[in-house]
């Protein structure tokens, strides 16, 4: 394994992150992956990877690293204010280092993730197939763990295609409101019509109690008026579930297979992307689709991205 760069400095949460692991949801692994999967595709679609292959995910604040290698890479995700040699550097292109240099990466303003791609993609531990870490079983990445001062961060080699110019219009640009389109969920109808026209109406906030497995909302209380035990069932990322003490949860990539929580809603899969920017203070409203329009939508995205991204994929 060769080499890539030496972490000077780790950030807040820096992680190794594909695209996630499928299949083995029955089994009790979540899917993981990245927390934006639309801005990793674009990171390594811009140095010539896969869209799907391994990327440094940044969560908050970035790392700091010192080059080892004749390499090129790219930036996507939140503008976290990326210098090379003290140079600002931009997103969306690639970019080239040499041994000795070094990348370090701020704070985000808005938005809440970066993803750093490497020409040849990152080198991890492969579970199920994916590298991405999953932190609470310590699976896949570099230990399945965060990174730390002092890692090093290895090449993949993998075959490269040529580098992708992402256009202006499908780069995100990030604010602190956002607007999550969703189906009624499983057990929408075990809460008051009232309770359920607000949740599709009203702005929540993000609460500072949230990490990569779900966002706690702040707002108005969704309880349900079903007072009896529910059975576990399936949850996936997007998931708004509803705990006894009204404060929903939205599910993110590292969302459990099964929960006992009623299930008032499901965001869509071209919107949950968007969840992985949400930071703590940030607004969101939920707007209530039927299901055929939440297919034709993510279709539509779906087709869109991979235009310029070969064989993306939304799910």
């Amino acid at each position: 394994m060769m080499a890539i760069a030496t972490i000077d400095r780790p950030g807040l949460q820096t992680t190794i992150q594909d695209a996630g692991r499928r299949g083995a949801r029955h089994l009790g692994v979540p899917q993981s992956g990245a927390a934006d999967r639309v801005c990793l595709a674009f990171a390594n679609a811009a140095v010539g990877n896969r869209w799907d292959a391994p990327a440094l995910e940044c969560t908050m604040t970035g790392p700091a690293l010192s080059f080892e290698m004749d390499i090129g890479f790219a930036l996507s995700g939140a503008d976290m204010g990326a210098l090379l040699n003290d140079e600002p550097v931009g997103r969306y292109q690639t970019i080239s280092a040499r041994p000795g240099d070094r990348l370090a990466l701020g704070a985000a303003q808005a938005g809440a993730r970066a993803y750093i791609a490497f020409a040849g993609g990152m080198a991890g531990f492969a579970f199920f197939d994916s590298v991405s870490t999953y932190m609470p079983a310590g699976l896949g990445g570099l230990e399945g763990r965060a990174l730390r001062t002092g890692d090093t961060i290895g090449s993949r080699k993998a075959t490269m295609m040529a580098p992708v110019d992402i256009p202006d219009t499908l780069r995100p640009h990030f604010g602190h409101d956002w607007i999550l389109r969703a189906t009624e969920g499983p057990d929408t109808e075990s809460f008051n019509p009232k309770t359920v026209r607000h949740f599709f109406s009203a702005p929540f906030k993000a609460g500072r109690r949230g990490d990569r497995m779900g966002l706690r909302l702040i707002g108005a209380e969704m309880i349900s008026e079903d007072a009896r035990a529910m059975k576990s069932s399936a949850v996936f990322p997007g998931t708004v579930q509803c705990p006894p003490d009204g404060a929903p949860i939205l599910l993110g990539p590292d969302a459990q297979t099964v929960g006992g929580y009623r299930r008032i809603a499901q965001v869509i899969d071209a919107d949950l992307p968007l969840i992985g920017q949400i930071r703590p203070g940030d607004r969101i409203w939920f707007r209530r689709i039927k299901a055929q329009t939440a297919r034709q939508t993510t279709l539509q995205r779906q087709i869109l991205i991979a235009s310029f991204v070969s064989d993306f994929s939304l799910r």
